[in-house]
């Protein structure tokens, strides 16, 4: 199916209703800095359950790898029972666990050969540890809020192809959060990707749009789509009008350290077509298209990012100069 409309030619499915924008006047407008301050406050309000993404599934095998997490260095290693993380630091003589050699559940220090497990050794203890089949998320003890026994998730779809990407940007989470709050920046920011898009409902949690995205030249492809928090460092796409009804995009924003923060993006692209059948058993090839298409919007939306980041911060640098 395709149609043409505003000098794009669209394929697949359309959405169903008319879409009409919510609001008034052009998109600077609507871009209301309050409007989007008080959507990013209700979104860090929300409860986390103490937990952060750390990395993708896909990354964490038999051989310990290390990520950062709110200013902690920590080794993530897939064990006989599942994943783990803990410390990266040895508890002996301060070796790095980073590629240290798995046995069973535990790892052994390439210095001195200590075991470390999920029992912990003195002050060496493994944190919580969860992996939702896509992103591996951690529970640091030291996080002072009501925890969940598992982190707080926004549906997804049962099959999907997905991809995974991590950009790290000089900001904070909150920054990150901002940005996906602000879709009216879509067209004017990003136009190799959005050919048309408009705000057509909000609500105090929920904003929708339609959006017609680029695949080349004047051929695009409309849906419409929800953005919503469900924790507060983590925004959600679902597209529930059109082609890919279900599909996800989870941007979940990971502080490492003051200041600097990661972009941690799961795509999970699925279809009700027959012929997605197709995609899925070749979804090794179709990932790295996925993944340079999330990329290419992160290297501008860091930008945007930051600079929120650093307009914020900037009296308090100029106060302590």
């Amino acid at each position: 199916m395709s149609w043409f409309s505003d000098g794009l030619l669209y394929l697949g499915r359309r959405p169903h209703r008319r879409a009409e924008s919510a609001l008034k006047g052009p998109d600077w407008a609507q871009a209301n800095p309050a409007r989007i301050d008080r959507a990013l406050e209700r979104a860090l309000a929300l409860p986390s359950g103490g937990w952060y993404v750390a990395c993708a599934s896909r990354e964490v095998t038999g051989k310990p790898i290390a990520v950062d997490v709110d200013g902690v260095r920590y080794v993530v290693w897939r064990g006989e029972s599942g994943v783990h993380a803990a410390p990266e630091s040895c508890p002996h003589m301060g070796a790095s666990l980073e590629g240290a050699r798995c046995e069973g559940d535990a790892i052994v220090c390439p210095w001195h050969g200590l075991h470390l497990g999920p029992e912990g050794h003195g002050s060496w203890q493994c944190v919580p540890a969860h992996d939702d089949g896509v992103l591996v998320w951690l529970q640091p003890a030291n996080e002072d809020v009501p925890k969940t026994p598992a982190p707080i998730l926004a549906p997804r779809p049962a099959r999907y192809i997905d991809a995974v990407i991590k950009v790290v940007a000089t900001c904070e989470p909150q920054d990150v959060i901002a940005n996906r709050l602000d879709p009216w920046h879509g067209v004017h920011f990003h136009p190799h990707s959005f050919a048309t898009l408009k705000v057509t409902d909000m609500t105090d949690d929920v904003l929708t749009l339609r959006v017609a995205y680029r695949v080349l030249g004047r051929l695009a492809v409309e849906v419409d789509a929800t953005f919503h928090c469900p924790e507060p460092r983590t925004i959600v796409m679902t597209i529930v009008g059109g082609d890919g009804v279900g599909s996800v995009v989870e941007t979940h924003a990971t502080p490492l350290g003051p200041g600097r923060t990661a972009i941690i993006e799961a795509t999970l692209a699925t279809s009700e077509r027959p012929g997605f059948r197709l995609p899925l058993a070749l979804s090794r090839f179709v990932r790295p298209y996925m993944k340079k298409a999330a990329e290419r919007l992160w290297v501008e939306d860091a930008e945007y990012a930051e600079r929120r980041y650093a307009l914020r911060t900037e009296p308090a640098r100029e106060e302590k100069a």
